[in-house]
């Protein structure tokens, strides 16, 4: 009976928990952009940190800089959000039906990476225009006009400048982040709270969803941060006046990034990545199962 039940409704709570897990993380998701920004292509910048770094915006542009580009990245989980967590739920049905009522980790890790690409191409507008808004603090802390002025000031200056087409700029190594994303964070969540609970470490409550989604947001930074990098650093840039691009290709990105910055360089920002998955999964994860036995609907 619950297997189908109205997905309006399901659409509706994920969006909804996605919104509050959004604002309360923001700030981190900011710094970690900027933290992979930093030192682009230039292998003489300074070292800095993440609490370095947020300091630093603090300091230069007051507190609610923290929170430039939060409004596309709220419209960007109203698409991605949704599609991903419940067309992983109605993949995994079917799965369950072929299965004989089990699914293994394999199919999880392929159902969650799929939903997650999906979702991704649909919210890719969204997430270049929140990576671009995130990326301007850095022009407005050298003392630079920033380009933006807002999320349709983007929005407009980029189909204008770029095309519609442009709108979709990195929506290649965003769809593979995505990939990997989902898979770690949506497959393992499913698997390690079944296991928490099975083995009665705890029972399916906030302790158990705290368990699983920490677990989760480890193997998904782990799996997407050098994508993450890439997909970042191809967002982010736009075209001279000559049409002229820094990178090429998500491939050629990658292959700058390692030989001007090291090997290294393809993790940076995963603190701050697992410090903002970590939270915005509990936050997310304890929301989203709350609301769903407030409607009632059985747990995730």
């Amino acid at each position: 009976m619950e297997a189908t039940h109205n997905p309006y409704t399901k659409l509706l709570l994920t969006g909804l928990s996605a919104m509050v897990a959004e604002s309360a993380t923001f700030p981190i998701d900011l710094t970690k952009t900027r933290l992979q920004l930093h030192g682009e292509s230039s292998s003489s910048s300074r070292s800095t940190n993440a609490f370095r770094l947020a300091s630093a915006i603090v300091k230069d542009q007051g507190p609610f800089a923290l929170y430039k580009g939060l409004s596309p990245a709220i419209l960007r989980h109203l698409f991605y959000t949704p599609i991903r967590i419940v067309g992983y739920e109605h993949l995994r049905s079917l799965f369950l039906a072929s299965d004989a009522g089990s699914v293994s980790f394999h199919s999880k890790a392929l159902v969650g990476g799929i939903s997650g690409s999906i979702a991704q191409v649909v919210a890719s507008p969204a997430d270049l225009v929140k990576v671009r808004m995130q990326a301007d603090g850095r022009l407005i802390s050298q003392g630079l006009q920033p380009r933006y002025s807002g999320p349709f000031d983007a929005l407009t200056k980029i189909v204008r400048g770029e095309g519609v087409v442009g709108l979709w700029k990195g929506v290649v190594p965003n769809v593979q982040r995505a990939f990997l994303v989902n898979m770690g964070e949506l497959a393992c969540y499913d698997h390690a709270k079944r296991f928490v609970i099975q083995n009665q470490i705890a029972g399916d409550n906030i302790f158990g969803h705290t368990c699983a989604s920490v677990i989760s947001g480890l193997c998904a930074t782990a799996l997407s941060c050098p994508a993450d990098v890439v997909k970042t650093r191809m967002m982010n840039q736009a075209a001279s006046k000559e049409g002229i691009t820094k990178y090429n290709s998500s491939y050629d990105c990658l292959v700058k990034t390692v030989k001007v910055e090291g090997l290294r360089a393809l993790w940076k920002g995963f603190f701050p990545t697992w410090a903002r998955l970590g939270p915005w999964q509990f936050v997310f994860w304890v929301s989203y199962e709350k609301f769903r036995k407030l409607a009632g609907l059985s747990s995730f």
